[in-house]
């Protein structure tokens, strides 16, 4: 046979012809199929109504929905003989009765709430998940633990909604009058688990106490001022961007030792009276008005237009803080954040700019212990008067 027409691989069929059409099935698909039923008019949909017999997977479906709704409403509610959440009389003072833990999140009444309510999704409060963060709304309750900051909150009136006690802690006055204070005020007393207390509290060191609190109420700016000025000798205190919470407790702490008549702080990038900061502050947030403005430049400015002298905290200054004679009279004393320290409009607007003066090649102070230094000298001046 002439040429390579015995090569393997060689065609053999008919090259591909045009593919043939769909006869117009394809162009009937595109019509559409009309309306879409409502689900009454569904036989397989579950809100069916008609006489139709429905089909049995719906029927099945339909009859399970009306079981579980009927085993819901038989169950035995939160507070109602069955449950097994304790809680301590608060009208007792101190002994045991029936009820349930309260909500973590929300407000709580006496003797309501409980521990199995606690577990229900959808709570608001101070509990953190495991590995996950959370966002709590401005306005959600805190939970304040530790004795001290528990015994001065109850004894600044603060308007605690309940007290948890875990099980098993050792007894100690501040536990007696801690006790004593919330049932003469009417607040729930909750004792749970020391492992409920852990998860409840994100695992933050709570000494077997804590007690449910309201959102920190902040003071106006200008009452803050104006009590401040009525004192022998005003002293405020003021943060510029200190964002961790345990800085500003602990300057609210040593505010209060040393007669400090108030704390102001900006709204935004700083930050605000936390559980932590209450915590860190050993109760002093219940006895030292805090306030925050919107603008702190604007607010040294007013305090500077009251009669006040505005120094800011810096390591750089060019006044020794054992020179301060503005300590004397009204002052207001600036703490930069943590790192930057004054930012450059506060520090410009400050009237005298002071470092305090160090004995070896440190760089700079915490944010709270530079104010602890200052107020501490300030308050040793004016004593010495």
């Amino acid at each position: 046979m002439a040429g390579n027409s015995q090569r393997r691989g060689r065609r053999v069929t008919a090259k591909k012809g045009a593919s043939a059409g769909s006869g117009g099935k394809n162009r009937a698909g595109l019509a559409g199929r009309g309306r879409t039923l409502p689900a009454d008019e569904r036989p397989w949909h579950k809100g069916y109504s008609g006489t139709e017999q429905l089909p049995q997977r719906t029927a099945w479906k339909q009859e399970k929905e009306r079981r579980a709704a009927a085993e819901e409403g038989r169950a035995p509610k939160i507070g109602q003989p069955g449950t097994k959440d304790t809680t301590w009389g608060a009208g007792g003072g101190g002994g045991r009765g029936r009820g349930a833990a309260p909500a973590r999140g929300g407000s709580t009444g006496r003797g309501t709430g409980g521990r199995g309510a606690g577990k229900q999704p959808g709570r608001s409060g101070p509990r953190v998940a495991p590995g996950r963060k959370s966002n709590p709304a401005k306005d959600a309750p805190e939970l304040l633990v530790g004795r001290n900051p528990v015994v001065e909150a109850l004894r600044a009136n603060v308007p605690a909604t309940a007290l948890y006690v875990a099980q098993g802690i050792e007894i100690d006055d501040r536990v007696n009058e801690l006790v004593r204070i919330a049932a003469d005020r009417g607040i729930a007393i909750l004792e749970i688990s020391r492992a409920e207390f852990d998860r409840m509290t994100g695992g933050v060191l709570h000494q077997g106490v804590g007690i449910q609190v309201p959102p920190f109420a902040y003071q106006p700016f200008e009452d803050l001022v104006t009590a401040s000025l009525e004192q022998t000798a005003p002293l405020l205190v003021a943060l510029d961007g200190v964002t961790d919470p345990r800085n500003l407790g602990a300057v609210i702490r040593s505010a209060a030792a040393f007669g400090a008549q108030g704390i102001f702080v900006p709204e935004r990038r700083a930050a605000g009276i936390t559980a932590t900061a209450w915590r860190t502050s050993a109760g002093a947030a219940a006895r030292v008005p805090v306030s925050q403005v919107t603008n702190l430049t604007r607010s040294l400015k007013a305090c500077q237009e009251a009669g006040f002298v505005v120094v800011g905290l810096d390591a750089d200054g060019e006044t020794d803080l054992y020179d301060l004679e503005a300590a004397a009279g009204p002052l207001v004393v600036v703490v930069g954040s943590e790192g930057r320290g004054l930012s450059r409009l506060v520090g410009a607007t400050c009237d005298l700019r002071v470092s305090i003066p160090m004995m070896s090649e440190v760089e700079s102070l915490n944010a709270s212990v530079a104010a602890a230094v200052t107020l501490a000298e300030v308050a040793r001046r004016r004593t010495a008067l």
